[in-house]
């Protein structure tokens, strides 16, 4: 089989497959991605058996219809190498395929494209549109509480849940737990909830931008699969029950703090600096006019940072894992924060003071 096409349509197609292609695999055939050409169209497919992505290109001078499966590292290489306005010419020759552009010329060796995994057929039971932006707002509000290889399996990813009008986000590693929502009068979608894992979560977030353009999103039994007009990305699922983490969001918190986020921001990053660099523990002192926060490491060193604010309620001492409590605030979007505390062994519940969107849980360390 023979064809060509330009640099740049190629180039774009394989930099959005070349994230699911497997880099430590024990079987080569993952490490290639598989070029299936028909109908002056390619579509170049990459898998690590848990992700799938398909992405399409135009292709010009084609000769007859075949597969074949080309190395992905070494292709993408060699196309980001090439001049902008270079074209590729792709010809099979037994088991390998020769790429000519200009008077440069590579030989590389092919693997059979009837080895190559094929995702199985199968149809959502749940579809919904969702522009981009919202999916990606969704997502990138509460991805960084996912657990990372934990034993609890199904903690290493995110539920993903419609219901009604709306669609939800929830991570947690026990430790802490984020939930985000989005709701759309235009839905109406049954109960549905799946657990997509961390490397699909993180791939998804690669994909999106943050553009007011719809996908179409289909839930499966066993899948998740986002289709855009550039590409095609299947997920496996987590199969696992997800924690019910409405039965563990604080209820009795009777002491609300609102405060500028980026001033809490600021102090909290600078007494992190002296905290054990293992817990990254911090202690918060709230009194009537200010909050004192203080951190301490094995070497005896110690930070002391204070802000003004307005707790009209008694003297509270708590600590946090600071690390937890700057990525709630780097994920909230608004001005003002506000925290609702309990006592000193209580989660506290912190949120944006615009929105309501969101909600975040970190429970407190002992210090």
């Amino acid at each position: 089989m023979k064809f060509s096409l330009s640099r740049e349509s190629l180039l774009k197609p394989l930099l959005l497959v070349s994230g699911a292609v497997e880099r430590k695999s024990t079987l080569p055939i993952l490490s290639n991605i598989l070029f299936d050409v028909s109908e002056n169209r390619l579509t170049l497919t990459a898998t690590d058996l848990e992700l799938e992505m398909l992405a399409n290109a135009s292709v010009m001078n084609q000769g007859e219809n075949g597969k074949l499966t080309i190395p992905a590292k070494k292709l993408l290489d060699i196309c980001k190498s090439l001049p902008d306005d270079s074209e590729l010419i792709f010809e099979t020759n037994n088991e390998t395929v020769i790429i000519s552009s200009g008077r440069s010329r590579y030989s590389l060796s092919t693997l059979p494209a009837t080895d190559f995994p094929n995702i199985e057929e199968w149809k959502g039971d749940v579809e919904f549109r969702i522009n981009k932006s919202d999916l990606l707002r969704l997502i990138e509000s509460t991805h960084f509480s996912m657990a990372n290889q934990d034993v609890r399996y199904y903690l290493n990813g995110m539920s993903i849940e419609s219901e009604g009008q709306e669609i939800r986000s929830v991570a947690t590693d026990g430790h802490r737990l984020a939930i985000c929502k989005i709701a759309d009068e235009s839905l109406a979608l049954p109960s549905r909830q799946v657990i997509v894992p961390r490397k699909g979560i993180l791939e998804i977030i690669r994909l999106l931008d943050p553009v007011e353009e719809e996908i179409q999103v289909y839930l499966g039994s066993n899948h998740i699969r986002i289709i855009d007009n550039e590409y095609s990305f299947t997920s496996k699922l987590v199969d696992g029950r997800f924690p019910d983490y409405r039965r563990v969001l604080p209820r009795n918190g009777d002491k609300v703090l609102e405060t500028n986020k980026d001033e809490l921001k600021q102090v909290l990053s600078r007494a992190s600096i002296l905290s054990n660099e293992k817990f990254k523990g911090v202690r918060l002192n709230f009194n009537a006019s200010e909050l004192k926060i203080t951190a301490n490491n094995p070497e005896q060193e110690q930070a002391e940072e204070v802000i003004e604010v307005n707790f009209p309620y008694e003297d509270l001492e708590i600590g946090f894992n600071v690390s937890y409590v700057l990525d709630v605030l780097n994920a909230i979007k608004d001005k003002e924060v506000k925290f609702t505390l309990a006592d000193a062994n209580s989660s506290v519940v912190i949120e944006g003071l615009g929105e309501n969107e969101a909600l975040y849980v970190v429970m407190p360390m002992r210090l």
